[in-house]
């Protein structure tokens, strides 16, 4: 049966109201922050786990009940599982009125009772005395770009943390769904969560067959227009593209290297950012058709093919920037029909 555009969505509605269905209740909290909620119950003998991760290894002793996630999507990890985050990132870039985004709120507003967390801004650090005063059995920060001194002072605050596998901002949305189902004593949970994301993923490549195959590069003009960004493989937008059964551009799998989610190329070797198809971000219409008739643009093909594609909306890619179990399904409906437009030739271009 041929799906819908909207089946992601529906999808990810599902399965929150699945959680929603096997409430355990809300649990006390004190005056800091937002009241606990879980509307899911921890797996036998969850307790105590140890988690390695590239800042420490942590072992939290019981279920945690006041979490704090930090990180762009990181609140969407616990929430995906059924457990509201007391404390969050500020959405600083493409938030809503709430300092969250739309699809948090929507999960969100399907469990009763449920608040939302108290928002803090990572854009100078982790404000550590914030977090504190939150007064938090866990935090999450699979996704994030803690450093060993913001963890260090968490955890001589009797903080469980538990970070990135690896590498700042290089997790997957897999890893991170994984951990944090480990830390919140969920991994059964998360595991079909992972399987509902992923069936998600794969709805969405049958619906645009195009795609297979194809090769992309995902760039675009710096600030200084003398040199183009380039994402690594190693950054989530190529890793769900390819995910739909797309390739990285031959430049993209030479000059990616562990760790790293974006190289930078001199302006005069655009040519070499070639593929089938090319993606790249504008501020706007006008910005988009100004970078269509940018003469360092023109000297890649797909863009003078109109296989390309330019997102304005600043939501529309965040589901592959900022990948999650609530936002891919928001990334697979709104972004992806775009991508398969610019490969068979109806791309930005007007």
């Amino acid at each position: 049966m041929k799906r819908t555009i909207a089946a992601p969505l529906a999808a990810a509605a599902l399965l929150v109201a699945a959680l929603a269905g096997c409430s355990t209740g809300s649990t006390t909290a004190s005056d800091t922050g937002a009241e606990p909620s879980a509307t899911s119950s921890v797996d036998a003998d969850a307790f105590p786990v140890t988690i390695e991760h590239a800042l420490g290894t942590t072992t939290i002793e019981q279920e945690p009940t006041r979490v704090v996630a930090v990180g762009y999507a990181e609140a969407d990890y616990p929430l995906s599982l059924g457990v509201v985050p007391v404390g969050a990132d500020k959405i600083e870039y493409a938030g809503n009125e709430n300092d969250s985004s739309d699809w948090f709120d929507e999960a969100l507003a399907d469990i009763d009772g449920a608040e939302q967390p108290t928002r803090f801004s990572t854009s100078d650090g982790v404000p550590v005395d914030e977090i504190v005063k939150l007064q938090p059995d866990l935090v999450t920060a699979t996704q994030s770009g803690m450093t060993q001194e913001e963890y260090d002072k968490l955890s001589e605050a009797g903080i469980p943390v538990v970070a990135y596998p690896e590498a700042p901002y290089n997790t997957t949305w897999q890893e991170s769904l994984e951990m944090v189902g480990k830390a919140l004593g969920r991994s059964e949970l998360a595991a079909d969560v992972a399987d509902e994301t992923e069936q998600v993923i794969a709805d969405t490549a049958a619906e645009f067959p195009q795609l297979e195959g194809k090769t992309f590069t995902f760039a675009g003009p710096n600030a200084d227009p003398s040199s183009f960004y380039v994402y690594t493989a190693m950054d989530n937008r190529p890793r769900l593209l390819v995910e739909l059964g797309m390739v990285n551009s031959p430049i993209v799998e030479e000059r990616s290297e562990p760790g790293q989610f974006l190289f930078n190329i001199s302006a005069e070797r655009t040519e070499q950012l070639d593929a089938d198809v090319f993606l790249t971000y504008a501020t706007s219409a006008d910005n988009v058709r100004e970078l269509a008739e940018d003469p360092l643009f023109q000297q890649i093909p797909a863009v003078a093919d109109n296989r390309w594609y330019a997102t304005v909306e600043l939501t529309e890619a965040i589901g592959l920037s900022a990948p999650s179990p609530l936002s891919i399904p928001v990334g697979m409906e709104r972004y992806i029909p775009k991508v398969a437009a610019a490969v068979d030739g109806d791309g930005s271009t007007t």
